[in-house]
């Protein structure tokens, strides 16, 4: 009879239950009249005299072990169903407050609807990338600066592999696999083995841009980075173009933008000049056309790059460029009214 009663206080101490019904199935099986409980009682009548009070005090003990076990599954069950029963499905969502965009990000989708509403689509690439796309087919010279690991990160096993310096490599992959007309923008982190400060970091971000058709002109190029700079800054925002030079562009270009805090009149952001220089632009060298398989006398192109750092900057005067990556939370807050 006591080893009966220890396998049976074993199997109320395991005892589960996941609804109200459960536990009541439960409650019938050990406790009703017709119970597991009851016919241990009724067969106390067969425990010799001598171990009467043994069995009657484990009985009682079994009994009240169901008992609260039973009730505990039950309110439990309840409990469960009744929360259940509380949520209103048809309600709208609980005020969650919402993060921001980075900084970066939202200068970039800016740049990017800028130019799709001129036509430019969307290019992307490998930021690991061949020596072939980053530099070879853009006409850098085998002995140029840039080959160095003085400024290009290269993978130790595979010296013709490197990290993106430009996203010009985007446009050398679709020029290989695309016929003109072609109008893409190619927006994408880079990288570049400098010094970490407050104006340089070993990675930041570019958008380039390139279009090839026939009879493409530097007149086309002026005025679509006319727009767009009158789109970024603001209306009366005027630019001017400084001869440059860039291996994959001939003639080569720097664009300066008159200063939007001081309207061009000279302050101490564009050092008095009343021009902030942002971006770098030309025609696209026929060399670079026919490396990439595109018939240079029947097509010609223009392509411009900027840095997103760059144009972050000069819209929200952000000072340190270590601050777009460290993650600092009361910075990031800042930008919430922008997304």
């Amino acid at each position: 009879m006591l080893q009966k009663i220890e396998q049976i206080m074993q199997e109320i101490a395991d005892l589960k239950a996941t609804s109200a019904e459960e536990a009541e199935n439960l409650r019938i099986k050990y406790l009703s009249k017709k119970g597991v409980l009851n016919a241990l009682m009724a067969d106390f009548r067969n425990v010799a005299a001598d171990q009467k009070k043994e069995v009657g005090m484990k009985l009682n003990e079994l009994k009240q072990a169901a008992t609260n076990k039973i009730n505990e599954l039950k309110d439990a069950a309840q409990s469960q169903e009744q929360a259940g029963d509380d949520l209103d499905l048809t309600r709208t969502p609980y005020p969650i407050r919402l993060g921001t965009r980075h900084p970066l990000t939202i200068v970039k989708n800016e740049i990017v609807d800028i130019f799709s509403r001129l036509g430019f689509v969307l290019a992307e690439g490998p930021e690991v990338e061949d020596d072939w796309h980053v530099y070879s087919s853009m006409n850098f010279a085998d002995d140029h600066p840039a080959r160095d690991m003085q400024d290009t990160f290269f993978v130790e096993s595979h010296p013709d592999i490197i990290l993106r310096s430009h996203t010009s490599s985007v446009q050398a992959r679709v020029m290989e696999t695309q016929k003109p007309p072609i109008r893409v923008i190619c927006p994408g982190r880079v990288y570049r083995n400098e010094a970490i400060s407050a104006r340089a970091h070993c990675f930041f971000h570019q958008v380039e841009g390139l279009y090839i058709d026939k009879n493409v002109s530097f007149t086309d190029l002026k005025q679509v980075l006319l727009l767009f700079a009158q789109e970024m800054f603001g209306p009366d925002t005027q630019i001017r173009l400084r001869p440059s030079y860039f291996p994959f562009t001939e003639p080569s270009a720097e664009m300066d933008i008159s200063c939007h805090l001081c309207g061009g009149k000279g302050c101490s952001f564009c050092k008095h000049t009343g021009w902030v220089e942002i971006l770098g632009c030309g025609m696209v060298d026929p060399a670079v056309l026919e490396a990439n398989g595109i018939d240079s006398k029947e097509y010609t192109g223009y392509a411009f790059g900027m840095g997103i750092e760059r144009i972050t900057n000069l819209k929200y005067q952000v000072k340190d460029l270590r601050m777009f990556s460290e993650n600092d939370k009361r910075f990031l807050d800042e930008f919430t009214a922008a997304n």
